[in-house]
């Protein structure tokens, strides 16, 4: 599969001297996103490829066209660079085909309404012209690496455009892992008061791929206590290694910083409020990314060939919960969210799998199959029927583990074959209440009908 990732490199030498060739990149791309829009019966159909030269005949002058249908656009934009105006025409489609698609989904959704005669009140999607987008320099034309960290780059500057000298931070391209990865064209992109080059790697990664008898999953089940619990286990069900992710200071900071913003958002009157915000979204990014990092560093020390997760689905908001409680719960799911895309794209760099399974259940039902748990007030330590006590998002890790192996010999075994094991564990037949005593069983089963010779 293709895997990309964009690395940022900070330019060190200059800062305001991009904010006009931003601005003009700008303003040439609300003047294309007209055109476009108003051209989109005649080209809406061409690919982005033969699309650019069919916009510049609208808008730009030649020896063999004369008389461009938009005239202003060379006078505008004088001597505008002819790659930048590629650039920004194929920008400009994304954005009217965007549109174009968003309007056409709400006609949809306008006429199934209709025709169950119901109310519909949602808006239709709007144009927008004005954009606060970034420029992609193409290479050679726009943009010329002289070393590991400096370059020419084309910009508009002193009422003209000219190649200045930039100078940026260098980044280590082997321990970002992308050394041998095809590199693409920068984008000139502001953060803040600061310009950055964001240059994107591409590369083609193959997953691991193996007999099911031979598979390491790492399972991680994102806990109400700990940010994350892995266990590693194998198609046997043996738990292999265990660790435990928390960031408690990061934490502790987090809940204060929220009942602030709680006692903040309840007081009257005008005047400055602190921005509890930037340190929340702060504190929350440190935390999503260090757990995804120690996630899939632990998988591929134990050779994981796939991470395993629970399928979250829609946040279900528990009753009696309200104010920072209720905000708490809400960044909290968003978190996992993240937490769960970020590892997605980290194992594929690295040729692992990522799978999701049926959270049902997986934190109530004891991992030994005695039945369903008890949680402790701090829901950190539950309790089975036969009195044993265990870490209760350890427990859901190991039932997660046995969940994906379970669907995955499914996977490849007989329909005719998989009654028999049924039969031989009937615990198999409902998949909410799969746990790694399910798996142990299933192991048993598989063991018996391989000695009747007519099912092998």
């Amino acid at each position: 599969m293709e895997v990309v990732k964009t690395l940022a490199y900070k330019i060190k030498n200059h800062s305001k001297i991009f904010d006009k060739t931003i601005e003009i990149y700008n303003e040439a791309l609300s003047f294309i996103i007209y055109v476009i829009d108003q051209e989109f019966d005649s080209i809406g159909h061409l690919s982005t490829k033969s699309l650019v030269p069919a916009v510049e005949s609208f808008i730009h002058f030649t020896k063999t066209n004369t008389n461009p249908k938009y005239k202003n656009f060379d006078s505008l934009f004088y001597k505008y660079p002819s790659y930048l105006r590629r650039s920004t025409i194929a920008q400009a489609f994304g954005i009217v085909k965007s549109y174009r698609s968003n309007l056409q989904n709400w006609e949809n959704e306008k006429e199934i309404a209709f025709s169950q005669g119901l109310l519909f009140k949602k808006k239709a999607p709007s144009l927008q012209l004005k954009h606060n987008a970034f420029p992609v320099f193409y290479k050679d034309n726009m943009f010329e690496r002289t070393s590991d960290s400096t370059a020419l780059i084309k910009v508009f500057h002193q009422n003209d455009w000219v190649w200045i000298e930039i100078e940026f931070k260098k980044q280590d391209l082997y321990k970002r892992g992308v050394w041998n990865w095809k590199e693409n064209n920068p984008t000139l992109v502001k953060v803040g008061k600061k310009y950055f080059l964001h240059i994107s790697y591409e590369s083609k990664v193959k997953l691991k791929k193996d007999k099911i008898q031979n598979i390491r999953a790492c399972n991680v089940d994102l806990g109400l206590t700990k940010s994350a619990v892995c266990s590693i286990m194998d198609s046997n069900g043996t738990v292999l290694a265990r660790k435990f992710i928390n960031q408690s200071k990061e934490k502790d900071r987090f809940a204060t910083m929220i009942n602030k913003l709680k006692k903040a958002q309840h007081e009257s009157g005008k005047g400055p409020k602190p921005n509890f915000w930037r340190r929340i979204n702060g504190l929350q990014d440190q935390i999503v990314n260090d757990t995804a990092h120690q996630i899939v560093k632990f998988a591929n020390k134990h050779g994981a060939h796939v991470i395993v997760f629970e399928y979250l689905g829609k946040m279900k908001m528990p009753k009696g919960i309200w104010g920072a409680r209720r905000l708490r719960h809400k960044l909290q799911f968003w978190a996992k969210m993240r937490i769960q895309k970020k590892v997605e794209q980290m194992a594929h760099y690295l040729g692992m799998r990522f799978s999701r399974v049926n959270a049902k259940n997986t934190s109530a039902l004891a991992f030994d199959g005695s039945g369903e748990i008890v949680r402790s007030d701090r829901k950190d330590l539950c309790t089975f029927t036969t009195g044993k006590k265990y870490h209760a998002d350890l427990n859901a890790s190991y039932n997660i583990g046995a969940r994906y192996f379970i669907r995955e010999i499914q996977k490849s075994t007989s329909e005719k074959k998989w009654l028999f094991l049924q039969a031989k564990a009937p615990e198999l037949a409902k998949r909410t209440q799969l746990t790694l005593s399910s798996l142990i069983s299933l192991q048993q089963a598989q063991e018996s009908v391989s000695k009747v010779p007519q099912l092998v």
